[in-house]
């Protein structure tokens, strides 16, 4: 999503169809938890609930909370999940729960969201101390080939004018950054990674139009979305078809004791003094 118009809406059902990567992403993420049974699970993006399922067997004793920003990807999830399962609909960086959870899992969800230091900082907040956070989503150097592909595009016309001053909002992180991140929002134990995963598409438009370009059809009018949709899918086919370069970045953490992070200040905030240095300011 981008900072300034919020989560997006997607079309749930098209992609509930044709998402089989992100459901074999899920189950990678999944396989890193050693749970109990009876842990309190929230799925942080959880889209049209296949993951979240998933998540359900895990914790047959436990509960399970869905969130995602898209009303229609919540309304999807509500037709495959039991009525158990707690689903809402709220923006990630403003999340707010009755009560702190024992495991976070999300995949192919923060590199929609560009303030990742708010999104970790709630996190953190939902967390018990000692809870896990296990996550992956688009990482530095996703769908590059895609972002070249629409360069190209964005240097002709029409989609030259469409298209002029305005920054997508893919934010692929690197596990450097991301790790310092989640340690200044209170993580211990972190460790992120780059996982390299092509994918090769049967159907590569109906495939961009839902899972990928959907930023940009925002800024169309809707006539005029697939003739968009088939010139990115023209300057990707190599001629054996699409394969798109996916490159998920993983994160592995624990949630450290209340108060040990750093504190989180809004853009433009002071930054506060240390003892230390108002001490040092006061000697003169």
């Amino acid at each position: 999503m981008s900072a300034e118009d919020g989560p997006r809406d997607w079309e749930a059902r098209t992609y509930d169809r044709v998402s089989t990567p992100h459901r074999a992403w899920g189950g990678d993420v999944l396989g890193r938890l050693d749970l109990r049974g009876d842990e309190t699970a929230l799925d942080a993006g959880c889209g049209t609930g296949r993951v979240t399922a998933e998540l359900l067997k895990l914790v047959p004793r436990g509960r399970v909370i869905g969130v995602d920003g898209s009303p229609s990807m919540i309304e999807q999830a509500g037709r495959v999940l039991p009525k158990t399962v707690e689903l809402q609909v709220q923006d990630l960086t403003a999340l707010v729960i009755d009560s702190p959870v024992d495991v976070i899992v999300s995949t192919a969800t923060f590199h929609w969201i560009a303030d990742h230091a708010t999104l970790f900082h709630r996190l953190a907040d939902a967390l018990v101390a000692g809870g896990r956070l296990e996550a992956q989503c688009g990482g530095h150097g996703n769908i590059a080939s895609v972002e070249a592909a629409i360069g190209r595009l964005r240097e002709r016309a029409p989609w030259s004018d469409a298209f002029h001053g305005w920054v997508d909002d893919w934010n692929f992180a690197g596990p450097e950054e991301t790790e310092e991140r989640l340690r200044a929002a209170g993580f211990l134990d972190v460790r992120c990674w780059l996982e390299p995963r092509p994918v090769a598409l049967d159907d590569a438009h109906v495939f961009l139009r839902t899972v990928v370009l959907g930023s940009y059809l925002a800024r169309l009018p809707e006539e005029a979305h697939d003739d968009f949709v088939e010139a990115v899918r023209e300057e990707l086919d190599t001629g054996d078809g699409v394969t798109l370069d996916y490159v998920r970045l993983n994160m592995s953490a624990t949630r450290g004791e209340a108060g040990a992070r750093t504190p989180l200040r809004q853009p433009g905030e002071a930054i506060p003094e240390s003892p230390e240095d108002l001490a040092a300011r006061l000697r003169g």
